[in-house]
């Protein structure tokens, strides 16, 4: 569990709609990158200067930038930790919402994915970020409606709302 003092403001004004088993799984590892991560690294740092000029020292670099990957992690965890709704999702009114398995009407084709958390992706599911185009074009649409959004690239896409239904793991 991330104590008090460890909670930052979250990124997005958005709650992050997270099952316990996932929320459970970041707060581990949340604790991991504290306890051990953190440490492990600022002591490779040290040693790695140890070893004198820092311009030619490649482990010192590694070590560096592999700081900066373990920090950015730690930041995103701790952001998704903080405005986590954990729980199951509620029953399915039509609505597309966070927690929700939609279906929807893609390129001419069918496809289902979690709306959620990136994080609480598994091998055998596909999961969209409400933030994500796709995603926020849909949020808050029932079923039969249409939405447009753009892609990276700037080609508009229209996607349609087929079906949504609670997410059942």
């Amino acid at each position: 569990m991330v104590a008090a003092s460890n909670r930052i403001e979250p990124m997005s004004e958005e709650p992050t709609w997270l099952t316990q088993d996932a929320f459970d799984r970041l707060a581990a590892e949340l604790e991991h990158l504290l306890k051990v991560g953190r440490p492990d690294i600022a002591r490779r740092i040290g040693e790695a200067r140890e070893e004198g000029d820092l311009k030619e020292n490649g482990g010192y670099h590694a070590a560096k930038e592999e700081q900066g990957k373990i920090e950015a992690r730690i930041y995103r965890l701790e952001n998704i930790l903080s405005s986590a709704v954990v729980g199951e999702p509620h029953g399915s009114h039509g609505l597309v919402e966070q927690g929700m398995w939609i279906t929807v009407e893609l390129g001419g084709s069918e496809t289902s994915f979690l709306l959620g958390s990136a994080e609480i992706a598994e091998d055998h599911i596909t999961v969209y970020s409400p933030d994500s185009p796709l995603g926020n074009a849909i949020l808050g649409k029932k079923i039969g409606e249409v939405a447009e959004y753009k892609t990276p690239m700037g080609k508009t896409i229209t996607v349609k709302v087929l079906n949504v239904e609670r997410f059942n793991g």
